[in-house]
Formats: structure tokens, C-alpha cells, sequence
């Protein structure tokens, strides 16, 4: 990696500038009470300033003069990706709000190094709540009324705390229960300083590290945060998904009280359940994690390539899994503020990628990759989705052969970041959120002990739906030929999918054997250990 670093005289500018940032917008906003808010926002622009400073510092010296074909750089970089990931993860929680919310939005990108993941990954559960008293005020003054006047009661204790909002447990006049979302006092204003600080410090960061590409994830995460900060179109997102899954028995999207959201405040249905990746409740309640795992794998499927519509961030604490007595559940799926709405044209060719990763048409995917604007880099496409390289002909869901991985290992030594910068940077914006989503999705599936192929299975299924809702909606039965040409490929990707479906199923049903074995064998160990001792 080359380090191009400002003259001396430049970088202590770029600080200044920064400060200067903040300053001027906080001054914009500090009238009467705001002098508070203003001056909190200083605060936390100099210790964002002083961590990225050091950040900086630590790169600088920590691998200058180090070659990046040397034995020791990479067990240095990775030193200083963790102390960094560290300093930030400090930061974010210092700062809170919307700190927190970047540092949750870079632990869940595919493109930053694995220390920064695992570090800020953390940060999915860490929020402090507001003062009751603060939050009442909100509620009071968007809905025109006092709590007394529009629940039968409500519960002063936060049952959930996030980055930018609360969420409380209420009852209705009419007895239907209730969670209520409370955006946080003075988050407009303090956006506007942070996201201020924020740009300032990704144009300094990217003179001194040029192949990398800040400001695009920043503009990225502002957009996002514009989006979830209006809680008027996260009630409009919510309402369409019911629409789409209004038939599926096994998702439940909680129902939005129109009469009582604003936009800082949003009324609906309560819906009891646990995080998705909670084990133990499952176990307890006699629920199939694997189960669980092909239902939420669907659901994400269908809104990806059928609807073109998909939810943003499907962390643990955003899907609840409810159950429904006898081994039955509900996917309650919750904080509906950051959606994706695909463009047609992409879906279309988002599974035509799937269906060529299926039938292991490389020259397909290459072709796909000229349309994606990835050219060379698309031969990656099968080592990212389904973990195989493009030449392999082994059965989708079965990993790389070892010579298979010798080979991807040596092609993977002589990239150079540049070549994944400029990979990432080549990639249409729906495809980096796609990703962002199956990262999260994968990392769910992880923690409920399945393998991939659950994955490969949704993704193909619905990669075939998606493209004959196309083929429908432009009336291609009238042409026969056309129609036995597409029958023909859908069979024989069917039968693929068949093959995946059984090879799942026989190697479910191989855990299942060899759980049973183990437990059986810990049994007659356990009654001879007993016996011994009794004798």
C-alpha cells in the first residue's frame, strides 16, 4: 500500500477545517436552548477529529517501509486494522447517536477489513435511552395530547433503545396493545454538525489514503440516515411489505396506527417474540432453527428478486421470531425505515446472474459483469455468492476442492487494494446494498448452525421467479417457441435446485443421526460412570 501524506502545512488545515465545519454549524443552530446542543457538537467533532488523527498516525508508522509482498506486512496491517477498529469503536460509543449508527453501518460493509467488522459489530446492541421526561415531551407535542388522554397505560421503561430512536410498551383506550417509537430530541440538528465533521475528515483521510473511497460511503450513510429519520415513509415501507407477503402465513409485519405517527413518532401493532438468532428460545419452545433460517431466507429472496424492494438492515434485533405453539412461528419483521427499491433493470440482471451461477455458465457471468460495469473483476462473482471459483464444475453447495483453493489463494496474493477499490467502486449502488444485506443475512444463518446451501436454495428459487414475472408480464406465451425454449431452462434448473434441495435434506438428516448418536453414547457413558460408583 503507497501512503501519499499532505505537506505539513496542509494537514493541520485540514483539522482546522473541520473544527471551523462544526463551529459554523452549530452556530447556525444554537438559538436559545440549542446553546447545549451546539456545544455538545463541538466536543464531538474534536474527539472524532483526535481519534481519526491518531488512526492516521498509527497507519503511517506502523507499515512505512514495509513492502506489501513481505512476510510481516500482513500480520502488521492486521495489527493496526485492530487497534484502529478499536479507537473507533471508543469513539462511537463516546459520541453516540449517529456515530454509533456509522460504526453499525461499516461493521455490516463486505469491503472493509474483518478487524473492523468484529470490532463494531457490537455496536448492533449498544444505545443508551433518554430521559422519560424528554421523550414524553416528543410524543406529547406531535400527537396534540397528553399520554393520559391516548393510552390506557404506558410503560415509562424503554423495552428497546437504538441510535436514534426508543421504543415503549403502551395500551391503547381500546385495550389493543402497542409499541411506540420515539425519535430523539435534537437529532436534525446534531445530523447536520456530525455529518458536517463526518465529510471534512473523509476528504482529509482521502488525500493521505487515495485508494480508498470515503466520501461514497459517506454520501451513502447520510442518505440512509435522511431516509430512517422520517418516520412517515417507514410507516409507507411497512404498509407495502404487508401488501407483498399478505399471504405468507409465516411473516408478520406489524400494523401501522396512521392516527397517532408523525414523523418522529410512530404507532403500531406490539408483537411479542424473540431476536431471530436467539437459540435458546428456540429450543425452549420447540422451534426448528433450520426452519427458521429457510423462512427468513425466503422472505429476503422474494424481496430482492421478485419485488425489487428490500429491507436495509436485517440484524437480529430487527426480526423477531414469535411462536405459535407446537413447533409453529411467525417472522415478525421490524424497523421498516431503510429500504432499497431496486431498479428493474438491475433486478432482471441480478437473476439472470443467479441463474447463470446455477447452471455454471461462466461465460454468462462475465457477460453479466460487462452489464454490472465490473468487467475482469466479475470472475469473483461465484467466490463471493456461492463460494466456488468460475471454473469449478463440482454441485453447487459443495466446497472448493484443495486444489481449487490453492489456486484462488495465489490469484488472491496479487491483487492489490487499488483492484478491490476499484472493484467496489465499479459495482452499481442496488448490487453494494444487496451485498450489505446478505452479509447480514449470512451472518443470521451463521449463528443458527446452517450451512450456505440454505442460502443457494432461496436465491435460485426466487432468481427463477423474478425472471418469469418478467416473461408474464411481457406475454411470452404467445410466442411457442419462445415458451418451450424457457420451459425447457426452467426444468432443468428445477431438477438443479432438486438436487441441492435433496443433498440439503440428506445432509440435515445426517446431523440429525449423528446428534442422536452422541447423545445416545454421553447416555450409556453417563449410566456406566454412575454404576461404577455405586458398585
Amino acid at each position: 500500500m503507497r501512503f501519499k501524506f499532505p505537506s505539513k502545512g496542509r494537514a493541520p488545515l485540514l483539522l482546522s477545517a473541520a473544527v471551523a465545519a462544526a463551529l459554523t454549524t452549530a452556530a447556525a443552530t444554537t438559538t436559545g436552548d440549542s446553546v447545549t446542543l451546539a456545544a455538545d457538537g463541538i466536543v464531538r467533532s474534536s474527539r472524532a477529529i483526535s481519534t481519526i488523527a491518531f488512526v492516521v498516525a498509527d497507519y503511517k508508522y506502523s507499515l512505512h517501509g514495509l513492502a506489501r509482498d513481505s512476510e510481516d506486512y500482513p500480520f502488521k496491517q492486521s495489527e493496526v486494522h485492530l487497534r484502529s477498529a478499536k479507537k473507533l469503536l471508543k469513539l462511537c460509543e463516546a459520541n453516540g447517536g449517529f456515530y454509533v449508527k456509522a460504526g453499525q453501518f461499516v461493521s455490516s460493509l463486505r469491503q472493509v477489513p474483518k478487524e473492523y467488522t468484529s470490532t463494531l459489530s457490537c455496536l448492533q446492541d449498544k444505545a443508551t435511552p433518554y430521559n422519560f421526561e424528554d421523550i414524553k415531551m416528543v410524543i406529547e407535542k406531535n400527537l396534540g395530547r397528553d399520554l393520559s388522554t391516548l393510552f390506557l397505560a404506558f410503560d415509562e421503561r424503554p423495552i428497546a433503545a437504538a441510535s436514534i430512536a426508543q421504543v415503549h410498551h403502551g395500551v391503547l383506550k381500546n385495550k389493543q396493545e402497542v409499541a411506540i417509537k420515539v425519535q430523539y430530541p435534537g437529532l436534525e440538528q446534531r445530523m447536520k454538525i456530525d455529518i458536517m465533521t463526518m465529510a471534512v475528515l473523509s476528504k482529509s483521510i482521502s488525500k493521505i489514503f487515495p485508494d480508498f473511497r470515503f466520501e461514497r460511503v459517506l454520501h451513502q450513510f447520510q442518505r440512509t440516515m435522511s431516509l430512517e429519520l422520517d418516520f412517515i415513509q417507514e410507516a409507507n415501507n411497512s404498509q407495502r411489505v404487508a401488501t407483498y407477503f399478505r399471504k405468507n402465513k409465516a411473516v408478520k409485519i406489524p400494523l401501522v396506527f396512521r392516527d397517532l405517527t408523525t414523523p418522529q413518532v410512530l404507532t403500531m401493532e406490539f408483537c411479542h417474540g424473540h431476536k431471530v438468532d436467539d437459540l435458546d428460545y428456540m429450543r425452549e419452545m420447540g422451534i426448528s432453527p433450520v426452519k427458521v433460517a429457510n423462512t427468513l431466507m425466503e422472505l429476503f429472496a422474494e424481496m430482492i428478486f421478485v419485488h425489487g424492494f428490500v429491507h436495509g438492515d436485517p440484524h437480529p434485533g430487527n426480526i423477531l421470531v414469535s411462536s405459535q405453539g407446537n413447533g409453529r412461528f411467525n417472522l415478525v419483521l421490524l424497523d421498516h425505515g431503510i429500504y432499497r427499491e431496486l431498479d428493474e433493470k438491475f433486478r432482471l440482471d441480478y437473476c439472470q446472474l443467479w441463474k447463470a451461477l446455477i447452471m455454471l455458465d461462466s461465460r454468462k457471468v462475465l457477460d453479466l459483469g460487462e452489464k454490472f460495469g465490473v468487467g475482469k473483476y466479475a470472475k469473483y462473482f461465484p467466490v463471493i455468492f456461492t463460494g466456488r471459483t468460475i471454473e469449478s464444475k463440482s454441485a453447487l453447495g459443495v466446497q472448493m476442492t484443495k486444489e481449487e483453493r490453492n489456486h484462488l489463494k495465489d490469484e488472491l496474493r496479487y491483487l492489490r487494494l487499488e483492484d478491490i477499490t476499484s472493484f467496489m467502486d465499479s459495482l452499481p449502488p442496488d448490487f453494494l446494498v444487496i451485498l450489505r444485506t446478505d452479509g447480514l443475512l449470512r451472518s443470521i444463518i451463521g449463528k443458527l448452525g446452517v450451512g450456505r446451501h440454505v442460502c443457494l436454495l432461496a436465491y435460485a428459487k426466487h432468481a427463477l421467479c423474478g425472471l418469469e414475472k418478467q416473461h408474464n408480464s411481457k406475454g411470452f406465451l404467445k410466442n411457442t417457441t419462445s415458451q418451450i425454449r424457457i420451459n425447457i431452462t426452467y426444468l432443468h434448473l428445477r431438477l438443479l435446485l432438486g438436487s441441492m434441495a435433496l443433498i440439503s435434506q440428506l445432509n440435515d438428516t445426517r446431523h440429525t443421526v449423528i446428534n442422536k448418536l452422541k447423545d445416545l453414547v454421553c447416555g450409556i457413558l453417563h449410566l456406566f460412570h454412575i454404576n461404577m460408583f455405586t458398585l
